[in-house]
């Protein structure tokens, strides 16, 4: 008795469905904004912090002046290195304490398992805390020029150019190490490791060509002394010169390094 084979039914479909496609992760303004506008809402309902990346850098420079209210010449001479080295600390420090609030509370688990992907979390948080770099930078710019007679050979606004690109590049160093920290006390202990070394050897106390030839070449390496020469280049110069110019691209290169050193860091737990 021959057999022959059954013929597919109409109801019966002749190939498997295709799987539905996972939603996509390429990066969106939209969904960059979104995170940015969040994390924004979360910061106004914390008077606390805004003020610590707000008011302290400026109160930190009105107490330096009167320092030196005898010798205004050194306020001058290490001002406008300090404009930039301020809000470096405090972006730093809010940043990585706040982001790690974010990854403990099991916040950003949850956004990752939305259609989010890396870039959308990471640009977000840049965002948000990039335009409170902003406010901070201009202040604190505005307050030393202005009020608190800061001599600048250069234009003011070439040096909120160097304050405003140290600020983001707090921003992304405490993005992170935020990583690496298992709570807000460890957050706050990364800022010897990461920061202090930086703030010695970035010519700060004494010229860079001064210190040990093997600190130097550290330095050479660091970008804090880049911020640093940046504002000196300013300080002394009346133009945009060739070194100047070198610096800032350099610390904006090395916060466009850690931001995406930052992103690498996020997880996304599978099930």
């Amino acid at each position: 008795m021959s057999t022959t084979s059954p013929t597919p039914s109409a109801h019966t479909p002749e190939h498997a469905p295709a799987p539905t496609p996972a939603p996509s992760r390429a990066f969106s303004a939209a969904r960059t904004s979104a995170t940015a506008a969040r994390v924004l809402r979360q910061l106004r309902h914390d008077p606390r912090t805004i003020a610590l990346m707000i008011v302290v850098p400026c109160l930190m420079l009105i107490l330096l002046r009167y320092v030196f209210d005898a010798s205004p010449r050194t306020f001058d001479d290490i001002g406008a290195s300090l404009l930039g080295i301020f809000p470096l600390i405090t972006m730093f420090l809010v940043t990585s304490i706040a982001t790690l609030r974010e990854r403990t509370s099991g916040t950003l688990e949850r956004l990752l398992a939305l259609p989010l992907g890396k870039a959308d979390v990471i640009a977000g948080y840049a965002l948000a805390f990039g335009a409170l770099a902003m406010v901070q930078s201009a202040l604190a710019t505005g307050l030393s020029v202005w009020l608190l007679g800061l001599d600048v050979t250069g234009s003011p606004w070439l040096l909120l150019l160097v304050a405003l690109l140290d600020a983001l590049l707090g921003t992304a160093l405490g993005l992170f190490v935020s990583a690496f920290a298992a709570s807000e006390f460890q957050a706050v202990q990364f800022m010897p490791a990461v920061l202090f070394p930086q703030l010695l050897l970035c010519g700060l106390f004494t010229p860079r060509s001064d210190m040990h030839p093997v600190l130097t070449s550290i330095s050479d390496v660091l970008p804090m002394s880049y911020a640093v020469d940046g504002m000196n280049e300013v300080l002394h110069h009346a133009d945009m010169t060739t070194a100047f110019v070198r610096d800032v691209l350099i610390v904006a290169g090395c916060a466009l390094l850690v931001l995406g050193l930052g992103a690498a860091t996020l997880r996304r737990r599978t099930a």
